[in-house]
C-alpha cells in the first residue's frame, strides 16, 4: 500500500479543513486517498485523470462498500482532483510524481498559496449532488469542484466533538484497574455509536438511542448474542461513569441470551501430536497452557519469580480480574523450564552488557523501585526475540512473546497435525479442565485451578465429559 506523502498531506488536510469536513471523517478521507492512489500504482492509471474515479467506484461495489461509502470516497478523490488542477495552475506546493520505486515523492516549492487560500472561500464552490444506490456512478460530474455532499451536510448540522468523553472513558477504566483490552472493546462500541448518531452531543443523548442501536445491531447487523450483549455493557458504562446519568428503562429491546456453548476439548493423543508440531519456545507456551490451565495472556506474562522450582508451583500474578492464584508446576516438563531458565540467564547477562534499559513493568513500580526493570526477577519468562525501543524516552526494553505470535503457531501446528477439532490456544484450557474432571477431581479444586470466582463457569466442562453415574434410582438401602 502507498504511503502518502507528506506534502500532499498536509494540502489534503487542510482542503479538509477549508471544507469543514468533520475532524473525525479526516482519517477515513485520508484513507480513500491512499486506496484510490494505490488503485491507480497497481492498475497502471494515470492518477491525475479524473475518469479513473469512474473505474475506482466500480471497484469499491465490487468489494461492497455501501451507498455512503461510495458517497465519501468520491468526494475524498474529488478534493484531491481540486488540489491537482491548484497544481496545475500554480497554487500547490507539491508534485505528486512518484520516483523509481513509485513509493516516494518529491516536494516542490510554494507558489501563490496563501494568495490562493484568502482568496477561497467554500459558498463559491457548487454543492455536488450526491448518488445514491439507484442512481448509477456514471452520472458523477468528475469535473466539477467539490462541494459538501448530502451526508456530510447532515453531519454538519449535528457533529459535536467527543474527544473529552473519550478521555473521561480513558481516565475511567485507568481508575478501575480494568484491562487494556476493555477500554479498547469500550472505545470500539462508543466509536460506533458515535456514528450511529451522526455526532450528536453526548448531553442530549438518551435511552432511545441507545434502543435505536441495539436495535440496528441486532436486525441490520444479525451481531451474536454476546456482542450484542458487549456493546449494552460498553454503553451502560458510557452513560453511568463518562454521561453521569443513568441508562433508563429502554422497552422494545429484548438482551439476547447466550446459549450453552460447549468448549472444545482435544484428545491427549491430539495435544501431543500438536506439540510435535511446534518449536520452541511455543511448544513450552503450549505444555504449560495445558498442564497448568492458563489462559494464554497468563502465560506468556510469567516473570522469572513466578516459578518456584523447590515447591513445584507457579504463582499466576494479576490474571484476570487482577487475581493471584497458584497452580501445581507439570513435572514432566521441569527438565525442560530448567534448561529455558538457564537460558534466560545467559539472555539477561547478553542484554545488560549491551546495556539495555530492562523490561516493561506494569503501573508506577520501576518509580518507587529503582532499576527494578534490570533486575532479573522481573525479566519475563517467554521474552520477545528483538528489544522495542520506547520512542519518547529512547530506551531500549524487552517485551514478552507478542500472543498473535502464539497463536499463529498453535494455528499451523493444529493443521499439520491435522486435527479436525476448531482448536486455538485456549482449547489447551478448555482441555485441562476436562481432563481434571474427567479423572474424577473435585470441580471445586478444578475452580480454584483454573480462577473461576463463580463455580457455575466452572460447571460448564460438566458438558464435555461422559457421564458415568448411575441412572437408575434405587434406595441407599439396597445397594
Amino acid at each position: 500500500m502507498l504511503v502518502i506523502p507528506s506534502a500532499l498531506r498536509v494540502s489534503f488536510l487542510e482542503r479538509l479543513r477549508k471544507q469543514k469536513i468533520p475532524p473525525n471523517l479526516h482519517q477515513q478521507y485520508l484513507k480513500w486517498l491512499r486506496f484510490y492512489l494505490d488503485f491507480c500504482q497497481k492498475y497502471q492509471r494515470k492518477q491525475k485523470e479524473a475518469e479513473n474515479l469512474l473505474s475506482f467506484i466500480e471497484k469499491l461495489k465490487e468489494k461492497r462498500q455501501s451507498s455512503i461509502q461510495q458517497e465519501e470516497a468520491t468526494h475524498a478523490i474529488r478534493l484531491y482532483y481540486d488540489l491537482v488542477a491548484e497544481e496545475k495552475a500554480g497554487f500547490i506546493p507539491t508534485h505528486f510524481q512518484p520516483d523509481k520505486q513509485g513509493v516516494r515523492y518529491q516536494t516542490g516549492q510554494l507558489t501563490k498559496r496563501a494568495e490562493f487560500l484568502d482568496a477561497q472561500t467554500s459558498e463559491k464552490l457548487p454543492v455536488h449532488p450526491t448518488h445514491g444506490d439507484k442512481k448509477d456512478s456514471s452520472s458523477i460530474n468528475l469535473y466539477e469542484p467539490a462541494g459538501q455532499p448530502k451526508f456530510l451536510e447532515e453531519k454538519l448540522s449535528s457533529s459535536v466533538s467527543w474527544v473529552s468523553e473519550y478521555q473521561k472513558l480513558q481516565n475511567e477504566i485507568a481508575v478501575r484497574h480494568y484491562s487494556h483490552k476493555t477500554l479498547r472493546s469500550y472505545r470500539g462500541w462508543l466509536v460506533k455509536f458515535q456514528a450511529f448518531t451522526k455526532s450528536k452531543a453526548p448531553g442530549l443523548l438518551t435511552s432511545e438511542d441507545v434502543k435505536e442501536f441495539l436495535t440496528f445491531l441486532a436486525v441490520k447487523k444479525m451481531v451474536s448474542a454476546s456482542t450484542q450483549n458487549q456493546a449494552f455493557n460498553a454503553l451502560l458504562f458510557f452513560f453511568r461513569h463518562i454521561l453521569g446519568k443513568e441508562f433508563g428503562q429502554i422497552d422494545g429491546v429484548v438482551r439476547a441470551k447466550r446459549t450453552t456453548y460447549i468448549p472444545v476439548v482435544l484428545a491427549r493423543e491430539e495435544i501431543h501430536e500438536i506439540f510435535k508440531n511446534l518449536e520452541q519456545p511455543y511448544d513450552l507456551v503450549a505444555k504449560l497452557l495445558y498442564g497448568c490451565g492458563l489462559r494464554l495472556f497468563e502465560c506468556i506474562g510469567l516473570r522469572v519469580q513466578s516459578f518456584n522450582f523447590d515447591a513445584k508451583i507457579i504463582t499466576v500474578h494479576d490474571g484476570k480480574g487482577k487475581k493471584d492464584r497458584s497452580v501445581p508446576m507439570p513435572r514432566s516438563i521441569m527438565p525442560e523450564l530448567k534448561k529455558h531458565f538457564e537460558m534466560l540467564k545467559t539472555l539477561h547477562t547478553r542484554d545488560l552488557e549491551r546495556g539495555y534499559d530492562g523490561v516493561f513493568l506494569v503501573n508506577a513500580i520501576e518509580k518507587k523501585y529503582k532499576n527494578t526493570a534490570k533486575e532479573f526477577p522481573w525479566q519475563w519468562f517467554f521474552p520477545a526475540m528483538k528489544l522495542t525501543k520506547v520512542e519518547n524516552e529512547n530506551e531500549y526494553r524487552r517485551y514478552h512473546l507478542h500472543e498473535r505470535n502464539v497463536q499463529t503457531a498453535i494455528k499451523e501446528a493444529v493443521c499439520k497435525a491435522q486435527i479436525s477439532k476448531r482448536a486455538s490456544a485456549h482449547t489447551f484450557r478448555h482441555s485441562f479442565a476436562s481432563h481434571l474432571l474427567q479423572n474424577n477431581f473435585d470441580i471445586r479444586t478444578i475452580q480454584e485451578l483454573l480462577g473461576h470466582s463463580d463455580v457455575k463457569t466452572t460447571m460448564i466442562y460438566t458438558h464435555t465429559v461422559q457421564s458415568v453415574t448411575k441412572k437408575e434410582a434405587r434406595s441407599p438401602l439396597d445397594f
